[in-house]
């Protein structure tokens, strides 16, 4: 999603915030995501003033006057950025891929079953449903390397084992990675 995106080109425009849409996208953050609910004061603080920058190809930023907090395309899911996801790990469920895996999860490429299920690997317990965001991390590495959602539940790409288990939509060293407001 942010593989070539620049911010010089691919921001169209930038609003500020109105305290009931900012209200309503805590809402929906809180709904989204049980376990922001003790940070999102931390996060998103009542008298913040937050922007909500608009992109090419329908992408929406919720961003302070410095950095972006949350993303999402057209009216999907709001996701949070690598940068805010290492500062509040436990906001989405965890995935675990192999070491084989790294290289091309840091390419951007979609992350496959068999990468998901092989040895080094780990999924959680409870079973996720198709759709659902989760942070991607790497075999012994403690922090993310990548944000995306699965595209069948967690169930199915265990026994499935074949084809494309979670997509990546956001990855470290990408460009919304590298975005300076």
């Amino acid at each position: 999603m942010f593989k070539k995106f620049e911010a010089k080109e691919s921001i169209v425009g930038t609003n500020q915030m109105k305290n009931s849409v900012q209200r309503s996208i805590r809402n929906k953050l809180i709904a989204s995501y049980p376990n922001i609910e003790e940070f999102i004061n931390d996060i998103i603080p009542k008298k913040m003033n937050l922007k909500i920058v608009k992109c090419q190809e329908h992408i929406e930023l919720v961003s302070t006057d410095t950095e972006p907090l949350f993303f999402r395309k057209r009216d999907g899911p709001y996701y949070p950025t690598l940068r805010l996801l290492h500062m509040y790990p436990n906001m989405l469920p965890k995935v675990q891929v192999d070491k084989g895996a790294i290289k091309f999860v840091l390419s951007g490429a979609h992350i496959m079953c068999p990468g998901l299920t092989s040895p080094g690997a780990s999924l959680p317990e409870a079973c996720l449903p198709d759709d659902t965001p989760v942070s991607i991390h790497a075999e012994g590495k403690e922090h993310a390397l990548a944000i995306g959602h699965t595209k069948m539940s967690t169930d199915d790409i265990k026994s499935i084992n074949k084809g494309v288990g979670i997509d990546n939509v956001h990855y470290l060293n990408d460009g919304l990675w590298r975005i300076d407001l």
